[in-house]
């Protein structure tokens, strides 16, 4: 991401009358890699490919805001490694995470998790810590940083499935065990923030088991932890929360959480989160990123971009896919969005 670019972006994020819509996408490891043609593996582990890779991507698709912006990313990998969580790895694909065997009465016995020494996060900070000048000289900027949200790193830690049974069985130990994950999400952000430097003025969360649980226990499991997570930030950063699994308990309560930016499934249609929101955040999505980002043509591509645009009126939009970009999207269909917001009609 180019300074100028974030400045659009953070326009765009806090709502100021008479912003263009941006063009924005998350790219991550589940694309880049494909994309590109290198192994995951190099990618993860050699950081002139992951440069290279950025400058690549960055330097094909001049026109799109690459988001969160050099991302040194492990996959899914690096929150729930610092609890202990096993992580495979593969040449051609993100990494798998096999949640560990423990009991949450056993909770007082596991070592709080240290992003700073644990797991695979320290790997990432120096990265960063390594190639941020190399990064600064060549242009670009490092304006966001992020991390998986608290529920899910505890369904890392716990398997998906048992970790909703424990919001039913053991609701008293799961709210122990979030406290711990939200802790730790809120120093990772803060430590990335501390080795990259002033440039930093947001964060990107990412965190789908939110939509996977109904209004009441978003209430009481999921709520109160983002809100946290969002008060330990100044308040004039940029703050984006990504869940393409289901907003539909929650859309009206992630303003209140103190998020700036939904990033989310093209499921809840645009007409609707436009409606449910009135304004009190930015929309950034919502073309369908497989069946029409990748499995799509550029025509089609296009046509559901206008789409898009129309639905969203006046509200405040960054235009994206309705979640990351998906693993085979083609450059054609990255373009077509494009060229559909050039010749779209300003507001």
């Amino acid at each position: 991401m180019r300074p100028e670019q974030w400045q659009h972006f953070k326009a765009a994020a806090k709502r100021l009358p008479g912003t263009p819509v941006p063009l924005a996408l998350i790219v991550d490891s589940p694309w880049m890699p494909g994309h590109l043609g290198i192994s995951h593996k190099d990618y993860y582990f050699n950081s002139d490919v992951w440069f290279d890779a950025h400058r690549r991507v960055i330097g094909e698709f001049p026109d799109v805001i690459f988001f969160p912006s050099w991302w040194a990313e492990i996959g899914m990998a690096a929150e729930p490694s610092t609890l202990g969580v096993r992580i495979r790895f593969w040449d051609h694909q993100t990494p798998g995470e096999e949640h560990t065997p423990f009991r949450l009465e056993d909770l007082d016995e596991l070592a709080p998790p240290d992003p700073r020494k644990d797991g695979f996060c320290p790997l990432i900070l120096h990265r960063y810590a390594a190639m941020k000048t190399r990064i600064f000289n060549a242009g670009f900027t490092m304006p966001v940083v992020a991390a998986r949200g608290p529920l899910c790193t505890a369904s890392f830690f716990r398997g998906v499935t048992q970790l909703m049974m424990d919001l039913i069985e053991q609701p008293e130990e799961t709210l122990r065990l979030l406290d711990i994950c939200t802790t730790l999400v809120i120093d990772w952000l803060k430590a990335q923030a501390e080795v990259i430097g002033g440039s930093v003025e947001g964060f990107l969360l990412l965190d789908d088991i939110v939509g996977f649980v109904g209004r009441d226990h978003y209430e009481e499991f999921a709520h109160p932890f983002l809100k946290r997570i969002c008060d330990a930030f100044p308040p004039d950063w940029v703050k984006v929360y990504h869940n393409d699994a289901s907003v539909a308990a929650c859309l009206e309560r992630l303003p209140d959480a103190g998020f700036d930016v939904l990033n989310w499934s093209h499921l809840t249609p645009m007409t609707e989160a436009c409606a449910r929101l009135a304004g009190r955040m930015t929309l950034m999505g919502n073309v369908p990123p497989l069946d029409v980002g990748v499995r799509g043509t550029p025509d089609e591509v296009a046509a559901a971009t206008r789409s898009v645009l129309r639905d969203a009126g006046n509200h405040p939009l960054i235009l994206s896919v309705g979640g990351g970009v998906s693993p085979g999207m083609p450059a054609a269909n990255i373009r077509a969005m494009s060229r559909a917001l050039e010749e779209f009609p300003r507001r």
